[in-house]
């Protein structure tokens, strides 16, 4: 007997072992190791903090989420490269023939000096774990004013646009209680702009700017100073607070770091078109454990999980690799207001206006704000728990179409027709 074993049971693990279950040889085993009992959705995250959804309603119990496949409820401590042996936290140690690694990416707010300190989860909150998203829930219900920061501690991280969305829904919060006139909301990132795209960024900073929102740009934050309220940059810049939002670093796995597959935050090093990791013709990688240019995302999961799956049967039958994988994301931007916001890009093509998935129809839009596109966001939980999960075939485009997209005539003017 040979065996596929899928380390993590996030989007991307569960996506790729529904998919593989029934495509295996009769001498293959499939096995998933993850130590969590549920499964949670993470776009939830985002609507926690402002009463949108319940924390119970982003959970699943995991072992609903797979049709036949083993399952082991277990941390992974190292992989043994060599040997092909992954050892567990019980002290098992299990061979693989084939490996898939989906472990996706951690916050470490113990990377940033005094992140930690005194006033965590007190006056700074994390919103990218359940714990800190509902934490946060409870302190902006009992923020009666004063400056409220967003702050990406360094790039990557999971879903780029959650921080925006975090800020613009901060926005239509306050205005919704009646107390956005004495709330000062500043955007701190280390990038040049809104997003990581220009045209994209240009969009999305002039609705931060139209929205009052301050945006400190090229911010690399070094240091949070607990007791006197003030996070500060490398270059010793500063920004007081009396709520922080941040977004801590990211990390992959700590078992990647531990058995020296990881780059230097710990993300595995993977060939941009199969998806194979680097240096390793037996491990493949997927989802947000990959150190590809290209979103941590749900939907970049799903296009990858294609791709993958292909590989992964023609690795089995020993033939050669498709590099079919062109760097696929899109997102939905909850922008406030019962309204939201599509982009649709890849590695080579950023994203631009137009309709979404298919020309004239869409129905939804690209770089425009619409109530659709916000029942579209809403919409996906369904799709997600009923399609992609499950492995069930999505009927929109693997590869990225430009088909629906319109080319802009005038690179100072992002929206022009």
């Amino acid at each position: 007997m040979k065996h596929l074993i899928v380390i993590g049971a996030g989007t991307a693990g569960t996506t790729v072992a529904n998919q593989m279950r029934g495509r295996l040889p009769r001498d293959w085993s499939l096995t998933v190791i993850d130590p969590e009992p549920e499964h949670l959705f993470q776009p939830d995250l985002i609507f926690v903090p402002f009463g949108m959804q319940t924390p119970e309603r982003a959970l699943r119990p995991r072992g609903r989420t797979f049709r036949g496949v083993r399952w082991m409820q277990r941390g992974v401590e190292s992989v043994d490269t060599d040997k092909k042996r992954i050892a567990l936290d019980n002290g098992d140690q299990l061979k693989y023939d084939l490996l898939v690694i989906a472990s996706g990416a951690e916050i470490r707010p113990d990377e940033t000096a005094g992140l930690m300190g005194d006033e965590w989860q007190r006056a700074i909150f994390d919103f990218y774990t359940l714990e800190g998203a509902t934490k946060l829930r409870d302190a902006l219900a009992a923020f009666e004013g004063g400056r409220v920061v967003v702050n990406i501690v360094e790039m990557p991280i999971k879903c780029p646009v959650a921080p925006l969305e975090i800020t613009f829904l901060a926005d239509s919060y306050f205005t919704g209680r009646g107390l956005r006139d004495q709330v000062e909301l500043i955007y701190v990132t280390p990038l040049d702009g809104a997003f990581t795209k220009p045209i994209a960024s240009r969009a999305l900073g002039s609705m931060l700017t139209d929205r009052g929102i301050r945006v400190e740009a090229e911010f690399n934050a070094g240091e949070v100073d607990s007791e006197h309220k003030v996070l500060k940059s490398w270059d010793e810049r500063e920004v007081p607070f009396d709520l922080l939002i941040t977004i801590p670093t990211h990390m992959g796995a700590r078992f990647v770091e531990a058995s020296g597959l990881g780059d230097e935050l710990a993300f595995v090093p993977t060939d941009n078109a199969t998806l194979r990791a680097q240096g390793h013709d037996d491990i493949f990688v997927l989802g947000d454990a990959t150190n590809l240019p290209t979103s941590k995302a749900g939907s970049v999961a799903h296009f990858q999980s294609e791709v993958l799956v292909e590989n992964l049967q023609r690795s089995i039958a020993g033939r050669s690799l498709v590099e079919d994988f062109d760097g696929h994301a899109n997102c939905f931007i909850e922008s406030g207001f019962g309204k939201a916001m599509l982009i649709d890009f890849n590695y080579d093509q950023e994203p631009l206006p137009g309709v979404y998935p298919y020309p004239v129809v869409g129905p939804f839009q690209l770089l425009k704000e619409s109530r659709r596109n916000h029942w579209g966001k809403l919409a996906f939980r369904w799709v997600y728990w009923n399609m992609l999960l499950p492995g069930r075939p999505i009927p929109v485009p693997n590869h990225m179409s430009m088909a629906g997209k319109r080319l802009l005539p005038d690179a100072d003017n992002p929206l022009a027709a």
